[in-house]
């Protein structure tokens, strides 16, 4: 049987001291979050500093989510194994070393040393941890308000970080944003003794295990990353192909292959006696599954709404960063407002049912936001709609932290951090790559036919724009567009033509984009039913005998745990 967790002198977090660790793990999260979001806003500027292209600075962005994302599951058992307090120590020490490398990045190179590499690697042993000291700081009751805010953290980095980049860009430079997280950093390490630790595990870490899945992982995220450049399956023109077809499939096909090797590997290792990287066990726990299986969709829906606001306000409609971030703030102080509101009003609340009613949330917002865009609409079109995001979003944060740890002994909370953060970098990649697929192919489908079936456009000019337009039409603004026009000789009146049909094409691209996400949202709510109806802290962890008066509460399986999962 798991044996309770030892803990260091330093008690669980009393009311008194448990905003202090809220703050400095929920600044850690938020940090973790941010640098994606600050620099999608700054691409530009960062790539003119350090002498590369666009292509460049998104290369950099994708390696750093590739990083994280395969390091995710090895980085929550080093956790287990030095100590959950000091891998999150060390995970901060390397992250500030990378942001402080970033600040300073004189070329690419560099930048992807210390950006893509080192803050990687150090969001991967942070990250998990957290899930971890969490529920080492927390009794059961709170951790529910407690994931809740941490979760917030991170989503409000996602909407904040344009706010925050495109002001600092504009007003100072990038850099200081990559400096400022390393003077954050040194004030967490500074507080990090007020945090409890749990007692690290003599275990050996599985290098095989760490390998497969580090390349399975890879394989599988660095393939859904590339799609909207190569295609999903045909192959864009002008890129390398794999026995004809786009090399994005193939190495989904065999990333998936090679983490499925990495799952019967740790199932070898559990019947010979091994210590496998990841439990088997977890991943037939019913209700550690629903729950992770929610905070992919949950990310699915997120990163695809912040990859097509952002496009609406600040291409379609010319808004600045800083206006597109203010537009997006409400979300935000929704998300906040729910995620910590909802634990504190209602501590008992039925997760399964808070989760449905998130949702449920978040469709509305989405399809609100469909509804109203049009080529005529205004930036205000999105202020209801955000705000119905950030309930939903923050519906699910109250949620889904507690359902997954509590599925499992304290013990094992930091392998959960690993699974839970994998999800969700997986479920942000998905997002972002499935809805910019679509937007960028319904935009070409639009546009290609608004121009074919204009009859004041030249045949000449459908002739060009046909040819040009084949491997995908850029989603521009009008101003850009009028420039091209121009540039290209084209006379006032086909250009009012063609500037038109791009106006009607990019909401229609929004649109089918944005509805997609609300798709993935109504998908989740059939996976729903293996989340439990009974709050985390009312139900005895596994591994434990049930608290006096609790036994039997909820109905037989319905906390979703399978009853080998006692065992660690």
């Amino acid at each position: 049987m798991a044996t309770a967790p030892q803990t260091s002198t330093t008690t669980p977090a009393k009311s008194r001291k448990g905003g202090l660790v809220l703050g400095v793990l929920g600044a850690s999260q938020f940090l973790m979050t941010l640098d994606s979001s600050v620099m999608n806003v700054s691409m530009a500027t960062v790539a003119a500093d350090v002498g590369t292209t666009i292509t460049g600075i998104q290369t950099a962005i994708t390696l750093y989510t590739l990083v994280m994302a395969t390091l995710m599951i090895t980085g929550g058992k080093v956790g287990s194994i030095l100590g959950r307090r000091r891998a999150f120590a060390i995970g901060l020490v390397v992250y500030a070393c990378g942001s402080t490398v970033t600040s300073l990045a004189p070329n690419l190179g560099v930048l992807l040393l210390g950006w893509s590499l080192l803050e990687g690697m150090g969001a991967a042993l942070i990250m998990p941890a957290i899930v971890a000291l969490v529920a080492a700081n927390f009794p059961p009751e709170r951790r529910a308000y407690a994931y809740g805010l941490i979760a917030a953290s991170g989503a409000m980095a996602v909407a904040a970080g344009p706010l925050i980049g495109g002001a600092v860009t504009t007003y100072a430079s990038w850099r200081y944003v990559f400096a400022g997280e390393a003077v954050i950093v040194v004030v967490i390490l500074l507080l990090l003794r007020h945090i409890a630790d749990v007692a690290p595990h003599p275990l050996k870490l599985d290098l095989v295990g760490s390998a497969l899945s580090i390349v399975g992982l890879g394989l599988v995220v660095f393939g859904v990353l590339r799609s909207g450049d190569w295609g999903w399956v045909i192959a864009t023109p002008g890129t390398p192909t794999i026995l004809g077809g786009s090399p994005v499939i193939w190495l989904i096909v065999i990333g998936s292959l090679v983490t499925y090797l990495f799952i019967r590997w740790q199932s070898h290792l559990e019947r010979t006696g091994g210590e496998p990287l990841l439990d088997p066990k977890m991943l037939r726990n019913s209700q550690l599954v629903g729950g992770l299986s929610m905070f992919f969709a949950q990310f699915t829906v997120q990163a695809g709404v912040f990859f097509c606001v952002p496009l609406f306000l600040s291409v379609a409609l010319g808004l600045s960063a800083v206006e597109t971030g203010l537009r997006v703030f409400p979300l935000s102080i929704a998300l906040l407002v729910a995620a910590g509101g909802i634990p504190r009003i209602w501590p008992h609340a039925n997760p399964r049912r808070v989760v449905r009613f998130g949702l449920l949330t978040m469709t509305a917002g989405i399809l609100v936001l469909v509804g109203g865009l049009s080529p005529a609409a205004s930036a205000s079109v999105v202020a209801i709609p955000m705000v119905l995001m950030g309930l939903g979003l923050g519906s699910l944060s109250s949620q889904l932290g507690a359902v997954t740890v509590s599925a499992v002994p304290d013990e094992q909370s930091a392998e959960v951090g690993g699974l839970q953060n994998t999800a969700t970098n997986l479920g942000a990649s998905l997002g972002t790559a499935l809805v910019g697929s679509v937007l960028i192919a319904t935009l070409t489908s639009a546009a290609l036919s608004g121009v074919q079936n204009n009859p004041d456009i030249p045949d000449s000019v459908k002739s060009q724009a046909t040819t040009q337009w084949a491997s995908g039409v850029p989603f521009v603004s009008t101003a850009q567009l009028t420039q091209a026009l121009d540039d290209a000789g084209v006379d006032q009146a086909t250009a009012t033509q063609i500037i038109d049909v791009n106006d009607d094409a990019r909401i229609n691209a929004l649109r089918s984009a944005l509805s997609v996400a609300a798709l993935i949202a109504i998908a989740a709510l059939f996976f729903t039913g293996r989340l439990p109806r009974t709050a985390p802290g009312q139900l005895p962890k596994p591994g434990r005998a049930p608290p006096e008066g609790k036994a039997g509460e909820a109905e037989p399986g319905e906390a979703g745990r399978e009853p080998d999962a006692a065992t660690a």
